[in-house]
């Protein structure tokens, strides 16, 4: 679901960038009101929840892979405001270092995966949660939740795919970005998300939803000591066991590598062509590409690149915490 650089239009990429702008504003005035200061580097606990499920590819008949998200779960455990926030800041270390995703279209897949997919998740979560009283019924909602999450996103993602080649063209009709339209990029999309993209995300969601509650309770309520014992201890359990997103071959629908485009045969016969926006667009040369690094097992590059991108997302909300907190104290001195 991570769309790649060029394959949509920068106009499309910028309306997409800008509605994010107040989204984000949102969240973060929200999240200064709503989240103690002691809770926020489970913002970036959480946001390698994400960053990991992400790395744990599923195969699909076809040569299709997709992956969980991980965004209703974060939303259960901290609102969709700090979810927002969670699975934007993880989706740019992706795009920055990794390469997955684009820079350009940032804020499209912002909009589709850290806005449609956590607060759409959470009140679906909410409405189904208020009509049972039970552990079961909460996990049944969250279940739900997270499937109409994820769903909705890939919708998202199709309609921005398939309405490229309706929009952008050169004087030979060819298209400039994503060359497929809505008849097929919605299919595409919505068929693995449906089924076992889907169904990995309800999993993801409510499995470690269920390992937190029962091992931190506290993570779920606002009194108490919070302690992030637990919490990390899943995180180190995805680190080690993430490898096992490289036995799926092949890539996800929409993010192959441009020059592969004219052989691929989504109408019944190739496509005869590379889009023209995706040869002269604009390109970055990440660190750690695809999650590999240069000479080293592709299997141990996959854990370095889950280590050093959990790092990164751990201490940038450590490091807000802590200043958050020095903010506090220094206006309690100003005022005593």
């Amino acid at each position: 679901m991570h769309i790649p650089e060029n394959y949509l239009s920068p106009s499309t990429c910028a309306v997409l960038g800008a509605a994010m702008l107040p989204v984000w504003g949102i969240a973060i005035k929200n999240v200064k009101k709503e989240i103690k200061k002691e809770k926020l580097p489970f913002i970036g606990i959480c946001a390698a929840f994400s960053f990991l499920g992400m790395m744990f590819n599923i195969p699909l008949p076809g040569g299709t892979t997709g992956h969980a998200v991980g965004g209703t779960l974060i939303a259960i455990l901290l609102g969709p405001h700090a979810a927002c926030l969670a699975l934007s800041v993880a989706l740019l270390i992706q795009a920055l270092f990794f390469g997955d995703g684009g820079i350009i279209a940032f804020g499209a897949n912002c909009f589709n995966m850290a806005f449609l997919l956590p607060y759409a998740g959470y009140y679906v979560y909410r409405l189904i949660k208020s009509k049972f009283n039970s552990a079961k019924g909460e996990m049944f909602a969250a279940g739900i939740g997270s499937f109409v999450g994820i769903n909705l996103a890939a919708f998202a993602a199709a309609i921005e795919f398939g309405i490229q080649p309706m929009l952008f063209t050169n004087e030979l009709g060819q298209a400039l970005y994503c060359p497929y339209p809505l008849s097929i990029s919605i299919p595409a999309m919505m068929v693995g998300h449906l089924t076992l993209f889907g169904l990995a995300e309800v999993i993801f969601t409510v499995a470690l939803l269920a390992f937190l509650k029962k091992t931190s309770p506290e993570l779920l309520r606002e009194e108490g000591k919070i302690s992030f014992k637990f919490a990390y201890v899943a995180v180190i359990a995805f680190i080690l066991f993430c490898p096992l997103g490289l036995l799926a071959t092949g890539t996800a629908w929409g993010e192959w590598d441009p020059k592969d485009l004219a052989e691929l045969d989504f109408m019944g016969k190739p496509l005869g062509y590379v889009p023209q926006g995706m040869t002269t667009g604009f390109s970055l040369d990440v660190l750690f590409p695809d999650y590999a690094i240069s000479g080293l097992p592709e299997w141990f590059a996959y854990i370095l690149s889950a280590i050093i991108g959990t790092a990164i997302l751990v201490i940038l909300f450590k490091l807000t915490a802590y200043f958050a907190k020095n903010k506090q104290e220094a206006a309690c001195m100003s005022l005593c």
